[in-house]
Parts: C-alpha cells; sequence; structure tokens
C-alpha cells in the first residue's frame, strides 16, 4: 500500500474472516511500534474501509479487548498441549508459567494491549470470562485438594486466580514489574490464594515452598 490507497477486502470476507484481518492488522501496528495508531491507520493497514473496524468491533478498545482474549487463547491451547500434570497445584503453576511466557514473547506489544483493558467500551470484552475459564481448566477437578473445601474452591478459585493474574500483569505494564518477576510473583499469590484448600507436605503444596 506504498501508493497510500486502501486496497479492498476480498469478495466473501464478511463476517469472523473480516474481524480477523482487522485483528490481525491491529496485531502488526502494534509490532511496528505504533501503539497510537488510529482506526484510519488500522484501515488501512487491513485493507478495509474506514468504517469497517468500527462496524466490527466498534472502537479501539474492544479491539484492545479481542487481542487480549486472542492472548488468553493462547495460553490456554498451549497448557493444553503441555504434559498432563493431575495435582490441581502442579496444574495451577504450570498454567501461571505457560501465561506469563505468552506475554512476555512480546512484552511491549502486550503492555500495549493490557494498557487498554481499563478503557470503556460499546460493549463489554469477554477477557474477565476467557480469563477465568482459563484458570478453572487449570484447576481440573481439584485433585490435591483438601475433599470438604474442594467444591467451594472449584467454585471460587478461577475468578479469584483472573483477578489476581489481572493484579500482577498490571503492574507489570505500568513497569513496576520487571519481566523476570512477573511469572514468580504470580506464582506466589496463586500460592496464597491456595492456602487452605490444599494440605500435607508434598512439592506441589503451597506451604511447602
Amino acid at each position: 500500500m506504498a501508493d497510500g490507497k486502501i486496497k479492498p477486502a476480498p469478495n466473501g470476507a464478511r463476517g469472523e474472516p473480516l474481524r480477523q484481518r482487522v485483528i490481525d492488522a491491529a496485531e502488526r501496528l502494534l509490532r511496528d511500534g505504533k501503539a497510537d495508531f488510529s482506526m484510519r491507520d488500522l484501515a488501512a493497514e487491513a485493507g478495509v474501509s474506514f468504517a469497517t473496524p468500527f462496524n466490527q468491533f466498534g472502537s479501539k478498545a474492544a479491539i484492545m479487548q479481542t487481542l487480549s482474549t486472542r492472548r488468553i487463547d493462547t495460553m490456554e491451547s498451549r497448557f493444553i498441549a503441555a504434559p498432563p500434570l493431575t495435582d490441581t497445584v502442579d496444574r495451577v503453576m504450570l498454567a501461571i508459567d505457560t501465561a506469563a511466557a505468552v506475554m512476555l514473547e512480546e512484552p511491549e506489544v502486550n503492555r500495549a494491549v493490557m494498557g487498554w483493558l481499563g478503557t470503556p467500551s460499546s460493549s463489554p470484552g469477554q477477557v474477565w470470562a476467557r480469563s477465568t475459564a482459563l484458570w478453572t481448566l487449570a484447576l481440573g477437578t481439584g485433585d490435591g485438594l483438601i475433599a470438604v473445601r474442594r467444591d467451594q474452591a472449584l467454585r471460587c478459585l478461577p475468578g479469584q486466580l483472573a483477578f489476581g493474574f489481572r493484579g500482577v500483569l498490571s503492574f507489570w505494564t505500568a513497569g513496576e514489574l520487571p519481566d523476570a518477576a512477573l511469572a514468580a510473583s504470580a506464582r506466589e499469590l496463586a500460592r496464597t490464594l491456595l492456602l487452605g484448600f490444599t494440605e500435607g507436605t508434598s512439592s506441589g503444596d503451597p506451604r511447602s515452598e
């Protein structure tokens, strides 16, 4: 697009394929260091009409929410692909390490995405739901948790872990937490949340570390 002209989207590029085209373009702009891109910049990069990003997402904040959801999807797929673990604490720690690794692969891009998550958008995003689903997956069936508290843990901990990891990420996004401390800080928080739901002195017990 050196001539500055917008190339029209191919025939049939509607619905989800068109949304993905816009999201992929937003990723490219962020990787080029253009976190302050305008919706006009985005339309040009995606090769669509100026109105298309608005029609598909409504706002730049909603686009950033979708990019965040894409990252959570990557975390989930990598967690599922990892060697299976049965102990709940081990699974949670693996999920944390996996999530932190995804964020650290492109730290500047991901800080830009995270920085938008507190911005109001025209419609609620799916970040909270997808994050809670990730931690629900990590907790599994609660193997290794105290039996009489297992139901409570499986009901409460996914949301609490989502809150907690988001909080750690917010300090990392602001530059107050260095890259090297991201996973360790999230692990410590998770161990604290798991206290009271575990027992014994196995290597997976948060109280033994």
